[in-house]
This record gives structure tokens, sequence and C-alpha cells, in this order.
């Protein structure tokens, strides 16, 4: 059919915003995105803030902690193999140590919940240590209130987009964990380039109930350049979309290096690797 686009190649779900996250062989969709993603999030004590890798001068270290769903909290994984539960009393303590820094470990935003994002390519070029300008993000102006989505609650990635990435990335490939996808797409027959740029507004159908409506073209942050684990840094990560895939991320704004899409979710359901999906 020529509305099929590809099928769901991976499913991943990051319980606390900015840590490592979890595949998974299937989620249920609400539109709050996939059951358990961004449940939890870090509070600056300090700034009142939340953590974010997006500032990865103070929060780099997040991308060294996995967390994982267990039960209905989360569990969090220190390299060392330390482990916290989210409803454990010494988890706030236990990653204020890990991090250097006091922080909170909660499931409710704060009113007015804001982030900082170091301005990406200030970071390319001045180092994760320097202070560079950033910018304060607002929560979710398309996902529903009390989340911790930076825009909208699905972030979804085609092959297409990652195959050409690595196809003029010295390295010669990329992870697309360092972008933190919802839903990897693996892309149907010839399909190249950055194929999602030309679905903003457009319905994707996902397997047999999930009905999602892209919102934006994803602007990338510095933090695919990050080391994520056992994943070393690549800072090709973001300058090959910097300069080779420079769209506005939403009609009307400025230009900014981009892979990837966001979504809202029309209808929800359950989805799972394998399944279809379609151009509505």
């Amino acid at each position: 059919m020529s509305n099929f686009v590809g099928e769901v190649g991976a499913l991943w779900r990051y319980p606390v915003k900015s840590l490592l996250g979890e595949r998974i062989p299937a989620a249920e969709v609400t539109d709050r995105g996939l059951a358990g993603d961004r449940r939890f999030a870090l509070l600056d004590r300090e700034t009142g803030k939340v953590a974010s890798a997006k500032s990865p001068r103070l929060w780099r270290e997040l991308l060294r902690c996995t967390a994982a769903t267990a039960g209905t909290g989360a569990r969090i994984t220190a390299p060392d193999g330390t482990t916290w539960d989210s409803a454990d009393a010494h988890v706030h303590d236990g990653l204020s140590a890990f991090l250097g820094r006091k922080v909170t470990l909660t499931d409710v935003p704060p009113p007015g919940a804001t982030l900082h994002r170091s301005r990406p390519e200030e970071v390319l070029e001045a180092g994760l240590e320097a202070e560079v300008a950033a910018d304060v993000v607002q929560f979710g102006s398309a996902a529903p209130p009390g989340t911790f989505f930076d825009f909208a609650p699905v972030h979804l990635v085609t092959t297409s987009t990652l195959r050409r990435i690595a196809e003029l990335s010295p390295r010669g490939t990329v992870e697309a964990e360092r972008y933190r996808p919802n839903l990897v797409i693996d892309t149907a027959g010839e399909a190249e380039g950055f194929l999602e740029n030309a679905w903003f507004g457009e319905e994707l159908a996902v397997g047999d109930e999930v009905v999602l409506r892209v919102m934006a073209v994803t602007p990338r942050c510095a933090v695919p350049t990050l080391a994520h684990g056992r994943l070393p840094r690549d800072p090709d990560a973001l300058r090959v979309p910097a300069r080779h895939n420079r769209v506005p991320a939403l009609p009307g704004r400025a230009p900014d290096p981009c892979a990837g899409v966001y979504a809202q979710v029309v209808r929800g359901g359950r989805i799972r690797e394998g399944d279809a999906v379609r151009l509505v």
C-alpha cells in the first residue's frame, strides 16, 4: 500500500527524565505517551529547575545511570551497580552524592517547571565544561499538564534518518539511543534521507489501534553528542544534522539541526515491536 511507511523496529521508555531507559517489546499508549515514560524527573534543589542533560556541564552524568520500570515506580542503577528504588527514602541522598549536586526525585512537576537547554552548537564549539548560553524551556506545550515532556509526549525517528546520519558521519554509524526516541520506525523499501521531515501535520497509524499526529520536527540539543552509558561521545551525532538537515522545527521558526519528529496521541491503545506504521 502506498501509505505504508514501515514497522516498529524498537520501542523505548525512559522512566526518569534524562536517564538511560529501557527497550520494551510492547506498551500501552495514552495521551500521556507510552505508559511509564518520563514519569519521574530530578529537581535541582538549588535552582528549582528540572535536571536535564540538555545542560551537559551540570548534568551529563545523568546519562551514566539507567532507569527501569519496577512495579508502580522505577529502579535506578548507577554505573557501579548501586540501585535505588523510586520509593526508597535514601534515593534523593544517593543520587545527590552521585551527581555532586543536591537533587530530589519527583513524579510531580513544580508549578511553571522549566529546564535549561544549553545552545547545542555552542557546546560543540566550546566543549562540555564551558559555560555557554542557555535557553529556558517550559515543559510540554504539546503535552498534557503535569508531565515532564519537553514538547509532545511521543518521539519517533526512522531508520532512514539514522542511516543517512551514519553515512555522513566519520564513524560510519550512529546509535538510535543517542536521540532518545520512543519509537524507531524501520522504514520500508528504498526510503532514504530525513524522511520524517515531510510528516509535519500528518497522522500515523501504528498497529491496529494507535494514531499519532506529528506536531514538529525534532530540534536536536547537545544530548546525542554525549556519552550514553558505555557509548562514547559522538559530536557528529549533532554535527551531521547541523550541516545536512537544518530545517524549521515548526513553520515560521528559524532552522535548527533536526532529526526525528514529535507527536501527540490522537487515539491510544497498545503498540508492539513489528507493528505496521502507515500514514493515515
